[in-house]
């Protein structure tokens, strides 16, 4: 039997030892796709469309539940909002309880939790009755949107991670979809019952996944962590390319979590904190600057992602599309059904590119596009609230802006923001931290929804527009000077891409002094500039 130690070799010690990489299996460029690793990404990223159903659908179940409930805008915006900050509970306790169950069980915890408040939704007789079916349901959301990245993240290769990886967005984006065409369905029932299925539906699908996942494998990451070698070892000849790349792979993961390349035993004894013991005070208490650099980045990716005015579009589109000129209850749900088919067929090009192109260049460019469409959609706003006169021109305008702005956020924001945060932690640190970064999303979603009725009503609708304009041109400025390209990295070397807050800075001297001095290394690519300009910290596990 052999002890766990800690983790301590910085992964461009580990890239030097080596006659081959990963990269040598599956060339970035033409990333190769494992089937089986396909299909439980998939059915792991399923349970994000708990999520996207419940934004979706109550978008338009609130202009029924209103009238039939005969509640406030204030306790709709609560009613609304308030399943993303219960979702907090959720998402930082998800880090801690898939340490100690593993992902797969968190996964099915997850599923069960949100069944338990669906119904207690559907079957809600008053708003106080319906606020708790929101809390309970809103506990299984943060499970979900923090497990499923993570578990996707740990069982796919390097080559294609950024593609399976962004598996939980595309599924929110359809849960969105589905939410919309829920409440565009479901209105031609009466008022009483009509929000209620819209509602209540949701647990069929809860229990469909909770199944389904029984049937995956468990994370070969956290098997390891449990000393379970040849468990580990199974799963990672099944979801790898090749027999070459399992084992590499295995050796990466077994240095990463301190056990010796020549122990082969089956199961090996762990240290006691290898469920999780001592993660917060590595992460913020006493953080390597590594680790702190991680740290910022993956509560800033998930900050900036909801605080650019996501929620308030998808949640509040009817109230919007109102804004705009549009009155009829059934046009303004056919509008936002647009919407949800837009951000579901725009977050397909992101899952194609992400691996192809690399994550900085689509997340900035999905910033620009962001930032575009919030000035316009503001603008077009503003004419409109200050015109006696319907203006059809500037109507068009703020729908197109409107699903503009989705386009934009699927292709780039709405995914990497999942990938991102889920690769970037070290091992042992991975799960908790990343439930950091869900936990921010949430809190800011969760802000958004329950406030943006007001927000708007005290500053115009293109008041908070512009605010969102602003705070989306801060975030780009934030990614562009904080945040290296990880495109075809392990997980495992993933630390040698942080720890110096100023790499762009250095990497940018870096390759003005090598062109200077004529070594011919001033065409190398991004990721490679990156690197030049990092010194690699080892994180203390």
């Amino acid at each position: 039997m052999a002890s766990l130690g800690a983790e301590t070799t910085a992964a461009t010690t580990h890239a030097d030892q080596r006659p081959k990489t990963l990269a040598d299996f599956d060339p970035p460029q033409k990333p190769k796709r494992n089937k089986f690793a396909f299909a439980c990404a998939i059915l792991a990223s399923m349970t994000s469309i708990l999520l996207g159903y419940d934004t979706g659908v109550m978008s338009g179940a609130a202009i029924y539940i209103k009238k039939d409930l005969k509640i406030s805008d204030v306790k709709v915006e609560l009613l609304v909002g308030t399943i993303n900050l219960y979702s907090l509970f959720g998402a930082a306790a998800a880090g801690r309880t898939s340490d100690w169950i593993g992902r797969r069980y968190t996964i099915v915890l997850a599923g069960a939790i949100f069944f338990i408040g669906a119904l207690v939704m559907g079957f809600a007789t008053n708003y106080a009755f319906l606020m708790v079916g929101r809390f309970v349901a809103g506990i299984g959301v943060g499970y979900a949107l923090m497990i499923a990245p993570v578990y996707t993240s740990e069982l796919s290769p390097a080559a294609s991670r950024g593609f399976l990886s962004s598996f939980p967005e595309v599924f929110i984006n359809g849960g969105v979809l589905l939410g919309y065409v829920s409440n565009y369905a479901f209105s031609k029932l009466s008022l009483q019952l009509g929000w209620r299925m819209m509602l209540g539906i949701s647990a069929v699908p809860s229990v469909l996944l909770a199944v389904g996942v029984l049937a995956m494998p468990e994370s070969p990451r956290w098997l390891v962590m449990q000393g379970r070698l040849r468990d580990a070892r199974k799963v990672l000849d099944k979801t790898s390319n090749s027999k070459d790349e399992a084992a590499l792979r295995l050796a990466d993961i077994k240095e990463a979590a301190g056990i010796p390349q020549e122990c082969n035993d089956d199961v090996v004894r762990v240290e006691k904190r290898s469920h999780g013991e001592g993660v917060w005070r590595e992460l913020f208490l006493h953080p390597t600057p590594t680790v702190r650099h991680i740290l910022i980045c993956a509560i800033g990716i998930h900050f900036f992602q909801q605080a650019s005015g996501i929620d308030a579009v998808v949640l509040y589109s009817p109230r919007i599309f109102e804004k705009a000129g549009i009155k009829s209850d059934n046009d303004k749900l056919l509008a936002t059904v647009g919407v949800g088919f837009t951000k579901t067929i725009f977050i397909l090009v992101a899952t194609f590119l992400l691996d192809r192109i690399g994550r900085r260049p689509l997340i900035l460019s999905s910033m620009g596009g962001m930032i575009l469409s919030l000035a316009i959609l503001a603008s077009s706003l503003t004419v409109i609230s200050h015109s006696d006169v319907k203006l059809p021109w500037a109507v068009g305008l703020a729908i197109t802006t409107v699903i503009s702005f989705v386009a934009f956020f699927s292709m780039g924001m709405g995914p990497i923001a999942w990938v991102y945060s889920s690769e970037i932690f070290p091992l042992r640190l991975r799960a908790q931290g990343a439930s950091m970064g869900v936990a921010m999303n949430r809190f800011v979603s969760g802000i958004m929804g329950t406030t943006f009725l007001s927000l708007y009503k005290a500053m115009t609708i293109g008041g908070a527009f512009f605010l969102f304009t602003g705070i989306a041109m801060v975030s780009w400025v934030f990614f562009y000077t904080l945040y290296p390209e990880t495109q075809g990295k392990t997980l495992e070397e993933m630390d040698v891409l942080f720890g110096n807050l100023n790499w762009l800075r250095d990497s940018k001297r870096n390759m003005r002094n090598s062109q200077l001095n004529g070594d011919g290394n001033g065409n190398r690519d991004d990721s490679s500039n990156v690197q030049s300009g990092v010194v690699s910290k080892p994180v203390s596990n």
